[in-house]
């Protein structure tokens, strides 16, 4: 080839640390639909129920939730039935915890694949965001459906105007997970406990996520008012109390908030997004 003559593109080690290559992304994007396929069949290859699974999980979960939270410990949730309140938390918080479960754990999942061939080493952790919200369509059309009965028996809820925010909350909720995630799988590359800890640290953070409780439960609490702090900064508490409140008017709604999460959210990605690129120049050596 002649020197003057460009390249189409150039692979090459030296590459800017906030690197995401966007039109590379799409020049691999038949490759992204075959991860986001394999992530999908994965999930449940080989089990007895497959993809009801995904209809058991939050199901049993929500019930559970309502016999502890509701009706034992007598939280209240308003307006709303206490167990489509438990199900809109478990919708939103069971995608973030995909999405941060699974890019946690991408270096130490791909290092064969990474090792052999080159591609945008993104698309890893970007097809399990994408084929994550495979599960979120089934958990929302569950939430649907018992939405639709809880109204046909005469409940007073109702969606809001700010119910057109929605796709907007799940793609913040898919960057803050993809972030994190990201981090956390440089982080496993050279420190073996955080693959530990990840599965440990996501359950704990679940109980100061506003999962099954609202926010004003905690203010209210005469006992963890100097507590109130962690769960009303914790963007995963303000967005699932975004998503009942679009759903079911039940929760706090700030614009502002929405704004402090988005922020928060791109800079974790990009932070993550920093570490990933760096680490994956040479944590093959270290895996």
């Amino acid at each position: 080839m002649a020197e003057n003559e460009d390249w189409l593109y150039e692979i090459n080690a030296k590459q800017h640390l906030i690197h995401l290559d966007l039109k590379e992304i799409w020049r691999y994007k038949d490759l992204l639909f075959l991860f986001i396929r394999r992530d999908i069949i994965a999930a449940y290859k080989q089990s007895i129920l497959g993809p009801l699974w995904y209809l058991i999980q939050p199901l049993f979960t929500g019930i559970i939730f309502t016999l502890v939270f509701n009706n034992i410990a007598s939280i209240s949730t308003g307006g709303a039935p206490p167990f489509l309140f438990n199900l809109a938390g478990i919708t939103m918080w069971s995608y973030f915890a995909q999405c941060l479960n699974n890019t946690s754990n991408t270096f130490a999942s791909n290092a064969g694949l990474f090792a052999k061939v080159y591609f945008p080493r993104i698309i890893a952790p970007m097809s399990q965001a994408i084929s994550a919200l495979f599960k979120l369509s089934i958990q929302l059309f569950i939430f649907t459906c018992f939405y639709l009965y809880f109204v046909a028996k005469g409940s007073a809820i109702s969606p809001n105007y700010t119910l057109w925010f929605i796709p907007f909350l799940i793609l913040i909720v898919a960057v803050l997970g993809l972030g994190t995630g990201m981090l956390i799988s440089s982080l496993t590359t050279k420190y073996r406990d955080f693959r530990i800890l990840i599965g440990f640290a996501t359950t704990l953070l679940m109980y100061i996520s506003a999962v099954m409780y609202p926010i004003s439960e905690v203010q209210n609490s005469k006992t963890l008012s100097e507590y109130t702090w962690v769960v009303e900064l914790n963007p995963i508490a303000i967005l699932i109390e975004a998503f009942r409140y679009m759903t079911l008017q039940e929760g706090i709604f700030n614009w502002g908030l929405l704004g402090y999460c988005a922020l928060l959210s791109l800079m974790v990605f990009f932070v993550g997004l920093v570490v990933f690129n760096r680490t994956g120049r040479n944590f093959i050596d270290t895996i």
